[in-house]
C-alpha cells in the first residue's frame, strides 16, 4: 500500500466517478482503477461498487475512507516537518465566493502563489454554499473555505474576516425605491429574489426576519447571488444582499435597511491546517480584514 493508492481512493470516493478523479490526481483513468483494484486486493475487500447507475462506497469503503484521509494528511505534516525552513509545498485546496465584489480574491490568490510557488493552490465553490462548504472542510475534502453563516463552527479553526451591513435592492420604479432607507417590515409582504437554502446570506437574513416576527416568500432561489439584482430589477421581487456581494445591474435601486443587519465573512479550516494552509490563512485575514 502506498500514498497514491490512498489518494486514488480518497479522489474517487469525493468524485464518484473514475474519470473525474483521475483528472483530479493528475493520472490515466487505467492507472487509478487498476490503484483500486490492488488497493482491494490488498485489503482483502470491496470498497466500491461499480454498475450501470456509477460507482458508491460500500460499507467497508466508507469505514476505511476516514483513515486514508488521515494517513495522508499524516505524510503531508512529516513532508512539512522535514522541510520546516525550506519554501512551502503541497496542496491547498479552497472553498470560495465567487461574488465577493469589493474583494480581489484573484490577485490575493495571486500574491500567495508569487510567495509560495511550489503550492499548488486549487479553487472552487459549493453549489450549496457555505453550508456545503463546512462540510467539505469537515471531511477534508478542502483544506480552507470561505465561510457566512451566523454561528460558529466550534470543530473547525474560524478567522473573521470582514462583516458587510444588508442593503435593500430595489426595482427603480417601486414604490419604496424613493425611501432614503427601507425598513424589513416594508417588504415582508413582496415577492423575494435570493439566494437558496444554505446560503450564509439567506440564513442570516431569514434570522433577522424571524426576531422581528416577519415571514416571507421566496419564490426566486439562486445559486449566483450576483444575479439577484438582475431578477430584481426584471420585476421578479425585492432582495437584501450583504454590500460585499452586490453587483450593480441597470433597473435596480440599492437603499440602506433601517435595521442594522451585518453579515460576517469568515475563512474556516480544520484544526491542524498544515503550514502551506496556515500561510493562505494569514494572508486572507491581513487582506480582507483591512477592508
Amino acid at each position: 500500500m502506498d500514498t497514491r493508492q490512498l489518494e486514488y481512493l480518497v479522489a474517487v470516493a469525493d468524485e464518484l466517478n473514475f474519470t473525474r478523479a483521475a483528472a483530479r490526481v493528475f493520472a490515466a483513468q487505467s492507472t487509478v482503477s487498476a490503484g483500486i483494484r490492488s488497493l482491494e486486493s490488498e485489503l482483502g475487500t470491496a470498497l466500491f461498487e461499480r454498475d450501470a447507475h456509477g460507482v458508491r462506497l460500500t460499507e467497508a469503503g466508507r469505514t476505511v475512507l476516514p483513515e486514508a484521509r488521515s494517513a495522508i494528511e499524516a505524510v503531508e505534516r512529516m513532508r512539512e516537518f522535514t522541510d520546516e525552513h525550506g519554501p512551502l509545498r503541497g496542496t491547498v485546496r479552497v472553498g470560495i465566493f465567487t461574488n465577493l465584489t469589493t474583494i480581489d480574491l484573484p490577485g490575493i490568490m495571486g500574491e500567495f502563489h508569487r510567495r509560495h510557488p511550489h503550492v499548488d493552490l486549487r479553487l472552487g465553490p459549493s453549489p450549496s454554499g457555505s453550508t456545503g462548504l463546512v462540510e467539505e472542510v469537515r471531511q477534508g475534502r478542502l483544506d480552507i473555505a470561505f465561510h457566512g453563516l451566523p454561528d460558529a463552527v466550534p470543530d473547525l479553526i474560524m478567522r473573521p474576516l470582514v462583516d458587510s451591513p444588508f442593503l435593500v435592492v430595489l426595482p427603480e420604479d417601486h414604490p419604496l425605491a424613493r425611501r432614503r432607507t427601507v425598513a424589513l417590515a416594508d417588504l415582508a409582504e413582496e415577492a423575494w429574489v435570493d439566494s437558496r437554502a444554505g446560503f450564509g446570506n439567506r440564513v442570516t437574513l431569514d434570522r433577522a426576519l424571524q426576531a422581528l416576527g416577519l415571514t416571507r416568500r421566496v419564490p426566486t432561489e439562486l445559486s449566483d447571488l450576483g444575479e439577484i439584482p438582475r431578477f430584481v430589477a426584471a420585476g421578479l421581487g425585492v432582495a437584501a444582499l450583504p454590500e460585499l456581494t452586490i453587483i450593480p445591474a441597470e433597473g435596480a435601486v440599492v437603499r440602506p435597511l433601517t435595521e442594522a443587519v451585518d453579515w460576517r465573512l469568515s475563512a474556516i479550516a480544520r484544526r491542524r491546517p498544515g503550514r502551506a494552509a496556515e500561510a493562505l490563512l494569514d494572508l486572507l485575514t491581513e487582506r480582507i480584514g483591512g477592508l
